[in-house]
Formats: C-alpha cells, sequence, structure tokens
C-alpha cells in the first residue's frame, strides 16, 4: 500500500506536468485556434469574439488553472472542432486504438519471446541466423512504411483485404477478422522484432550463470533447466518493455489509423493537431500518459511475482 500510494503520487504529478507541457506548447508554436476553426478569410472581429468566447484571451496560468479544476471534477471541456463535450469526442475512438494495442501486445509478447528463446538456445546456427536478420530488418522498417507496402500490394494490387475501416467482432466477425489482419500485423511485427531482441540477450546472460552450469551437472533436463531456472530469472528484462512497447503501440497507431482509416485515437489525433483542436490534443495526451503509466506500475508488480528476491521497499 505504502509503494502504490507513493506511485499515485507520482502518477498525478506526471499528469500535472504533461497537461502544463501541452498548455505552454500550444501557447508558443504557431498557429490559432479561431483561425483554425473560421479559416484564414474570417474578419479580424469574428476571430476576436471567438477567442474571447474561448478564453484565448487569458493568460495562460488562469487557462490551464480554469481547465485542471474542470477536469478534476470530470469535465474535459468542449471540442473546438467538433463543438461537443470531449469526452464524448473521444469515447468512441479510445476502445478501438486501446483493442488494438491490447491485442497487439498479447500477441507480440508470446511470440517474441519464444522467436528469442530459439536464438538463444541455437547461438550460431542457421535458425539464430535467419530469425536474428528478420528481426533487426522489422525493427529498422518503420511501421508507416509497412503499412503502405501492406495496403498497396494486399488490398490494392491482389485484392485479399479490404483497404480501410473498422468493425467490431460482435457486429460482424469475419468483416472484423478481414479489416483488422493488415493493421495488426503492422503493429505487432515491430513488438515481435524487439521481445526477440531482448529475449535473446537475457537468455544469452543467463545461461552463463552458475546455478545453470550447477543444475547441468546435477542431470536435469535441458528443457526443464530452460523453463525453470533460466525463464524466470531472464524474464525482468523482458518485462521492463511492456510499458515501453504499449507507448510505442498508441504512438505507432497514429501512423497506422491513418494509413488504414481506423477511426481510433491516432487518427482523431491527426485531426485534432490540424484543427488546433487543444480540449482533445490535451485529452488524448493526458489518456496516452495515464495508460503508459499504469503499464509502468503493472510491470513493477510483475516484478514481484517473477522474481521472488525483488522487494518493492
Amino acid at each position: 500500500m505504502k509503494y502504490l500510494a507513493k506511485k499515485l503520487a507520482g502518477f498525478v504529478m506526471t499528469m500535472l506536468v504533461v497537461s502544463f507541457l501541452v498548455f505552454a506548447a500550444f501557447a508558443v508554436i504557431p498557429g490559432d485556434p479561431a483561425t483554425a476553426m473560421l479559416g484564414t478569410q474570417a474578419t479580424p472581429e469574428k476571430l476576436a469574439a471567438l477567442r474571447e468566447q474561448m478564453g484565448l484571451n487569458e493568460p495562460l496560468l488562469v487557462r490551464f488553472g480554469s481547465w485542471a479544476v474542470n477536469f478534476i471534477q470530470g469535465d474535459f471541456g468542449t471540442s473546438y472542432c467538433y463543438h461537443k463535450g470531449v469526452w464524448e469526442v473521444i469515447s468512441g475512438k479510445l476502445g478501438t486504438t486501446l483493442y488494438m494495442a491490447v491485442l497487439s501486445l498479447l500477441l507480440s509478447m508470446p511470440i517474441g519471446i519464444l522467436l528469442g528463446t530459439v536464438t538463444a538456445v541455437k547461438r550460431g546456427q542457421w535458425a539464430d541466423t535467419i530469425i536474428t536478420l528478420f528481426s533487426n530488418l522489422l525493427i529498422a522498417i518503420p511501421q508507416f512504411v509497412t503499412a503502405i507496402l501492406f495496403l498497396y500490394y494486399i488490398s490494392m494490387k491482389w485484392k485479399l483485404l479490404p483497404p480501410q475501416g473498422f468493425t467490431w467482432p460482435w457486429v460482424d466477425f469475419h468483416k472484423h477478422i478481414q479489416q483488422l489482419i493488415m493493421p495488426l500485423t503492422c503493429l505487432t511485427l515491430c513488438g515481435i522484432a524487439g521481445f526477440c531482441r531482448q529475449t535473446r540477450s537475457s537468455v544469452l546472460e543467463v545461461l552463463g550463470q552458475d546455478y545453470v552450469r550447477t543444475a547441468r551437472a546435477k542431470g536435469l533436463k535441458e528443457t526443464r533447466i530452460l523453463w525453470k531456472h533460466v525463464m524466470n530469472n531472464g524474464l525482468i528484462p523482458i518485462l521492463t518493455m511492456i510499458g515501453g512497447r504499449l507507448a510505442s503501440l498508441i504512438g505507432g497507431s497514429i501512423f497506422v489509423e491513418n494509413v488504414f482509416n481506423i477511426p481510433g485515437m491516432g487518427n482523431l489525433m491527426v485531426k485534432a493537431v490540424n484543427t488546433m483542436d487543444i480540449p482533445v490534443i490535451q485529452a488524448l495526451v493526458l489518456i496516452t500518459a495515464a495508460v503508459i503509466s499504469v503499464a509502468y506500475i503493472i510491470t513493477d508488480l510483475l516484478y514481484v511475482a517473477v522474481d521472488p528476491r525483488i522487494s518493492l521497499s
């Protein structure tokens, strides 16, 4: 409880700092929300009236304080572009992005750990060479490049899968699978490569420890040594990747969702930035920071579950 209380305090401070940085960033970068909404042909009188209505003439600290008070009360503000409550705008998009991110994480972790274990056990052999080569290639290629290649060849040229859209499985399961394959593969490939490389390094390090040699000297089976002794001690660096990987997935969704026209947080973020919709951007950044912070807290708790030698205190 003491540990969680400290983490909760750090979580609150993180949210405050992130929200203020977003406010400060949009105060200094070129651009004006009123101009973005009304267009460059709007008269100065209309622009001034809209800025007054939106509270843009207030000092930065005053605007931030007003927003923070409303946010604590559960009010995310009103979207400049959609003229609706920010939560009403985001709620329909949030589930789509988190669904794809979590599903990608659940797929990339076991596959990456399995492949990384194979490369470590078969070090120097053909399996190690091939898997490591493909892992390096997948990490080097940006997700949006993979998405564009998939879209061109699989959808436009070969006509195998639909090029865009997203449908929930309970609405149309067959259509859901068809629309999910390409974007989910784009999000998952890089994760598999990352977990594979980290697992290989961790397992190779543990395989050289004294207790592994002792277990082999006692005549234990190699599979028991691998899964009971090696993996238990080699999982710590791999678990550390969960929070960072989740951050990469949410960030990568900006490109993937725009390529495949998926109505998620990434797609909404691009539209909000183009229209200077600060309340929506603020909420999206805070939600992303909250998800990643919670993921790191869960990772810390998993450390103790995996390795009893680690104490939260």
